[in-house]
């Protein structure tokens, strides 16, 4: 078993816009995101699975053919290799977990500190 307090989880802030949390597990990475108003999440694929949870804010995410506006609490899956992006319409707090592990983000984390 391993626990975590979010409020003490390093943070990420490699990315413009975004300030990120991460928990990794053997079999996947959870991550947090604060994502300020007027962020561009720049169309990109990876071979993770992910699912994305929005608990505060508003955004547009979505496919290059489907692009949808999640309010809290509504999410959205993608597959592994599905390229995806958005905007950040208002200041977002958001959940992704990615399936395999994303070790380029524990790579990202170990090189912050």
């Amino acid at each position: 078993m391993k626990t975590f307090d979010m409020e003490t989880v390093e943070k990420f802030t490699g990315r413009p816009g975004f300030i990120g949390k991460f928990i990794h597990s053997e079999g996947f990475t959870f991550a947090q995101w604060e994502i300020k108003k007027g962020t561009e999440l720049v169309f990109h694929d990876h071979p993770h699975e992910q699912t994305t949870l929005l608990l505060a804010g508003k955004m547009e995410l979505g496919t290059a053919d489907k692009k949808v506006t999640l309010t809290p609490g509504q999410g959205i899956v993608f597959a592994g290799g599905e390229a995806h992006g958005g905007f950040a319409l208002e200041d977002c707090l958001v959940i992704d977990v990615f399936c395999p592990v994303r070790e380029d983000f524990k790579k990202l984390q170990q090189e912050q500190k």
